[in-house]
């Protein structure tokens, strides 16, 4: 399979029906299918959670590391917020 080839398959859920005449809407105000604007729709879901583990990744590691903030660092934060 070629880099630019996908496997394309079907999935089935169940949603209400509110929402899925938005997604009609917003299909037919974009001049796209359903499909599209699903597949737009898991396309940023994913690239969000996939962001957020990696932050949490990063901040497991540091942990492991040792990399804390000192005691000054999290009041100035704190200070810095609550002025």
């Amino acid at each position: 399979m070629a880099a630019n080839d996908k496997q394309v398959v079907s999935i089935t859920f169940k949603t209400e029906q509110q929402k899925r005449e938005a997604l009609d809407q917003i299909a037919e105000a974009l001049d796209r299918d359903r499909s599209y604007i699903l597949n737009e729709a898991i396309n940023h879901y994913l690239d969000h959670y996939h962001w957020q583990v990696k932050q949490i990744e990063k901040g497991i590691a540091a942990a492991e590391a040792g990399n804390f903030s000192t005691d000054a660092e999290i009041q100035a934060a704190i200070a810095k917020w609550t002025q």
